[in-house]
């Protein structure tokens, strides 16, 4: 019985020093397996045994994997930083342009009541002038006369400066930074902004800056340009990276048509109609800017002669109706806002100017997954132009029969 009981344990001792030698086996197996930049690492809980910790080698392989991860994380915060940056820049212009254009509409009601005022008064002392004799009839027509001449100074300067266009081109601004505003929010919330972002954002500043500048002296928009041309306030538009979504994003022959057709309405009906009315607008405002100080400098000339005896009758017709009829004619022009009306013409047709591009540059992209996404660009023309998709197919159908005949414009917005 002893005799057993000692071979027993002889035999238990030879089977766990073979176990052991076998775990300390497989772990030299496993530690030449470590790829060299974690073999090449410290092991600290290495033990006599042959053991490794788990929880110290993983500690071991982040430490070497942290200062990447670190790297990215830092690009991301700064074009977090640049993103909010142009964002502030973008909201302090919307308040620059917003308090401009209240301030020029004020320019524009101000100054056409006191220069009504003047001229009505200076036509009222010329027409009192002639019925009366004496002292007070000289200094009657010499304060009729110095009005007159105050009247027409101020009356080209503002005709050259256009305070209702003004106004105009700065509530254009206004809402065009707030798109731009909203732009940026929307890349922020929606997450992973990346470089060409921030590029894309800095460059539509600076051509918003570019079309519609604050000062006066300089760089103000010409308010009788020689052509009327669309307005842009858009940069050129660049190549977008590839997304890698997948091979078609959304697009295809029949959307592709689709497009073409509308942007030949667009061309065809809706920007050419508002160039058109454009040019009209402006043709009409020049008249008007050149007829009303060109009335009070008459009628300044007939309140000089007014009681003269060999120009008595018609130099008070002139010095009287002159006046009645400048008034009437800046009422016209700035009280009916012609410059506010062939800027709001010009915008809009450069609102289809920046559709047409915008169709043009994603259909000429050869590579689809470099263009916006087919499906989204289809709904977005849709809503820009106040349309269903099924009215935006109905009318791409139409311009494919029709062609340059139809009748129906694309926008049913305006």
């Amino acid at each position: 019985m002893a005799t057993l009981k000692a071979s027993t344990l002889i035999l238990n001792s030879s089977l766990s020093s073979s176990s052991s030698k076998q775990r300390g086996n497989n772990v030299k197996a496993a530690a030449s397996n470590i790829p060299n930049g974690v073999a090449s690492i410290s092991l600290r809980g290495l033990r006599t045994g042959g053991y490794v910790e788990d929880g110290e080698l993983r500690k071991c392989t982040e430490k070497q994997l942290s200062p990447v991860r670190i790297n990215r994380n830092e690009q991301d915060t700064v074009v977090m930083a640049k993103l909010y940056a142009i964002l502030e820049t973008v909201s302090d212009r919307v308040e620059m342009h917003k308090n401009i254009g209240d301030q020029r509409t004020n320019w524009n009601s101000l100054l056409l009541t006191s220069i009504n005022s003047i001229t009505l008064a200076a036509a009222t002392m010329a027409g009192i002038a002639a019925i009366s004799g004496g002292a007070p009839a000289a200094a009657l027509k010499l304060s009729s006369t110095f009005m007159y001449v105050g009247a027409t100074g101020m009356l080209s300067i503002v005709n050259k400066i256009q305070p209702s266009q003004l106004a105009e081109e700065q509530r254009n601004a206004t809402r065009l930074f707030k798109q731009i505003e909203n732009q940026i929010r929307t890349i922020i919330s929606v997450g992973n902004p990346t470089v060409v972002d921030v590029k894309e954002m800095m460059e539509k500043v600076l051509a918003l800056d570019k079309a519609y500048p604050l000062p006066l002296l300089g760089v103000m928009l010409d308010k009788f340009p020689a052509n009327v041309e669309p307005a842009v306030w858009w940069p050129e538009q660049r190549r977008k990276p590839n997304k890698g979504n997948n091979c078609y994003n959304g697009w295809n022959g029949k959307l592709e048509e689709e497009m073409r057709e509308i942007i030949n309405v667009i061309r065809t009906k809706d920007k050419e109609d508002y160039l058109r009315l454009g040019k009209k607008a402006l043709n009409l405002n020049k008249f008007l800017a050149i007829t009303g100080p060109v009335l009070t400098g008459l009628a300044a000339v007939g309140s000089a002669l007014v009681g003269s005896p060999s120009h008595g009758d018609w130099a008070v017709v002139l010095g009287v109706a002159g006046g009645a009829l400048a008034s009437v004619v800046n009422a016209l022009e700035h009280g009916g806002q012609v410059g506010m009306v062939f800027e709001m013409y010009r915008s809009n047709a450069g609102f289809f100017k920046m559709m047409e591009e915008s169709i043009e540059w994603n259909l000429r992209e050869e590579d689809l997954e470099r263009r916006e996404n087919g499906e989204v660009f289809e709904m977005k023309v849709g809503l820009q132009l106040g349309r269903s998709l099924s009215e935006l197919r109905n009318l791409a159908a139409e311009a494919a029969v029709k062609g340059e005949a139809i009748d129906e414009f694309a926008s049913k917005l305006f």
